[in-house]
């Protein structure tokens, strides 16, 4: 089974995340941030990737930390899951629209972290939620998930549309990337002989 857990306790936040890459998609997460919630619930719906995490953090002080290290969190958890990436799809790419929002995505599970991000929002919050917070969090996963990442927005005029593709879309794309290879069983996907 391609499972794994994370514990990350710091000063600022205390999160413990399980996943499973052979999911269906079930999620509980409890974050303390009720759009990042359900930005998470997206995330793992759309990818068919079994989610459960929980975060405390100092949200006294503002979301930042916790939506972060979340991030972080996820990102190592979704790296250790995948092993030495045998037999995987390793690429995916997604176009979403969802009302007036247009994301697109492709990614590479290559152990070589990058993002580009090319997704503006019209308004600097969504509810409470601090929009600068989306590029935060997927900042932190490309770099703890070994992720190339880039993430386009085409159109767009609602703020949390935006983000909600956003979401939707890397998760696509990323159930593709994790997806089993029947034609690579047992193969790594790299002429280099190693991710």
């Amino acid at each position: 089974m391609r499972i794994a857990e994370i514990t990350r306790q710091t000063a600022e936040t205390d999160i413990s995340v399980s996943l499973n890459l052979d999911g269906t998609g079930r999620y509980d997460v409890h974050t303390g941030v009720g759009f990042f919630d359900h930005m998470l619930d997206q995330l793992a719906r759309h990818a068919l990737i079994d989610i459960t995490l929980r975060a405390k953090g100092d949200l006294h002080i503002d979301d930042h930390h916790t939506v972060e290290d979340c991030g972080i969190a996820l990102g190592q958890a979704l790296a250790r899951a995948l092993g030495d990436k045998t037999g995987i799809r390793r690429y995916g790419h997604f176009a979403l629209a969802m009302d007036d929002a247009q994301i697109t995505c492709a990614l590479d599970l290559s152990a070589r972290p990058f993002l580009v991000w090319n997704v503006d929002f019209p308004t600097p919050k969504i509810g409470t939620f601090d929009t600068e917070l989306v590029r935060e969090f997927f900042q932190a996963l490309s770099t703890h998930g070994g992720i190339t990442l880039h993430v386009d927005r085409l159109h767009g005029l609602n703020s949390h549309h935006i983000a909600e593709a956003t979401f939707k879309a890397v998760a696509r794309a990323l159930r593709m990337a994790v997806e089993p290879d029947p034609r690579m069983a047992g193969q790594l996907p790299s002429t280099k002989g190693a991710l």
